[in-house]
């Protein structure tokens, strides 16, 4: 007997999903008795399930990525005409897209030069280590290679990446690590480690070179961190703290490598999370935002003093940068990344960010009003955290459970999509996460925060 199977019954790909696909994120004994959610389409803000249920999306993908929204043909357009064209060459060769973008790319970043292509955030940061170690290699013999980088700060998901992430539990059960790799203290005023005090951003940047001094600065080479700390909890620094930072860099003559991984591409309403703060870094690195998804790419943003430090001695075999990414020579990438950045432009997304950034956290200050759950509400631009505590008074945060238990209800009730901090830091994961889209409207973030109060209101009552 033949059974006729409608266009819209995607029944088999449920099935071929939880038979054989291992998701990130997930703990799959769920799928014992339940199915996988497969998002089938989305366009704009939303996007919809197997079973046609529309949901709005208040973390762009997930994962802080689909900066310009979902169902952008222009995009598309973009990526099936250059790969009909070209497709792919190693990087070791030119393509017509990667030479646009980083001409554009490069336009927006005064004081860089240089852009190299690779795949992904994790990829895009172990390039800046490997600069870092084969210029103390070249330049100081080998002795000044340590990398110093921050807590709640996360650079990727490789060994090495997590060798300079300061999130124990997203390193739980992966090491040993890669030597050379430091902690530096985080700088989340809401959590001092240095009691109140007026001066709180210079103090935990001087917590900083107080590590500097303890490791030898002549054997620290380079500083990562994050603009605003992402998945430790959507820290914005305090006031003081990066000018300091960019003293010790320049004194102890440290390199500074930032992470725009998340920030990028408009995400906190400038081009770069470093460009609110007057910050001069030596390099730059980016990846989600960059083609919002609609193709795999990353870039690592030098200097041109660091550029030339790899054409300083050309008879030398071994002076110049011998690395490579396969998919860096990928021309999908930098195809899509030219487009984005004209959707960026052309619908001055970076303003509309600022401007729909402070209405999100006037929203989330008057949901922090009437509960008392709300702790801290912080961040910048369409980059925003609540953070949830027990007790107000002694900043107890809450248990995850309950953070997951408001996450869970917004999206089953009202089906709208929200995060938060995941298996970041034990005892920490208490901070909803809001990161929707650069096109959003105020009605859009009205249904967000509502989403997030009526939750907070049956989970408490619960």
């Amino acid at each position: 007997m033949n059974v006729h199977v409608g266009e819209n019954d995607i029944s088999h790909v449920v099935a071929a999903d939880k038979a054989h696909i291992w998701h990130h994120l997930t703990q799959h004994k769920k799928f014992d008795i339940s199915d996988p959610l497969i998002i089938v389409e989305g366009k704009g803000m939303r996007v919809w399930n197997q079973a046609g249920r529309s949901h709005l999306d208040a973390v762009s993908g997930g994962v802080w990525t689909v900066n310009v929204g979902y169902g952008r043909t222009s995009i598309a357009d973009a990526v099936r005409d250059q790969l009909v064209k070209m497709n792919y060459f190693a990087g070791s060769m030119g393509s017509i897209p990667g030479a646009l973008f980083a001409e554009k790319l490069i336009e927006k970043m005064p004081g860089m030069s240089r852009v190299y292509y690779s795949n992904s955030g994790s990829e895009a940061n172990e390039k800046t280590y490997k600069i870092v170690r084969q210029i103390a290699h070249n330049k100081y013999g080998g002795k000044k290679h340590k990398i110093l980088y921050r807590n709640r700060d996360y650079h990727g998901t490789t060994i090495t990446a997590l060798s300079s992430g300061g999130q124990d539990e997203r390193k739980g059960q992966y090491g040993p690590f890669t030597p050379g790799f430091v902690e530096v203290p985080h700088c989340l005023e809401y959590r001092s480690q240095l009691g109140d005090v007026d001066d709180y951003g210079i103090r935990a940047a001087n917590a900083i070179e107080e590590v500097i001094l303890r490791e030898g600065a002549d054997t620290v080479g380079a500083l990562i961190l994050e603009p605003i700390t992402a998945g430790g909890g959507v820290i914005t620094p305090p006031e003081g703290y990066w000018p300091r930072v960019q003293e010790i860099c320049d004194q102890y003559d440290i390199l500074l490598i930032i992470d725009e991984v998340v920030c990028g591409m408009g995400r906190t309403g400038t081009w770069f999370g470093y460009q609110h703060y007057g910050i001069k870094p030596d390099m730059v690195t980016m990846a989600k935002g960059v083609a919002s998804g609609y193709a795999a790419i990353s870039c690592t943003v030098t200097t041109e003093e660091v550029f030339q430090m790899f054409k300083a001695d050309p008879d030398d075999p071994m002076s110049y940068f011998r690395d490579i990414s396969t998919f860096g020579g990928c021309t999908a990438g930098p195809a899509a990344a030219l487009e984005n950045m004209r959707i960026l432009e052309d619908e001055n997304l970076l303003e509309n960010t600022t401007a729909m950034g402070e209405y999100l956290l006037e929203q989330l200050e008057g949901l922090k009003a009437k509960h008392q759950i709300i702790g801290d509400v912080r961040g910048k631009g369409l980059f925003v955290g609540a953070e949830l505590v027990s007790d107000r008074e002694t900043r107890e945060p809450a248990d995850e459970s309950i953070a997951a238990a408001i996450v869970a209800e917004c999206f089953k009730t009202d089906a709208v999509v929200i995060g938060m901090t995941n298996r970041s830091l034990a005892g920490f994961n208490n901070t909803l996460c809001l990161s929707p889209a650069l096109i959003c409207t105020k009605s859009d973030l009205d249904e967000v925060v509502a989403s997030i109060d009526g939750a907070i209101t049956r989970v408490l009552a619960a």
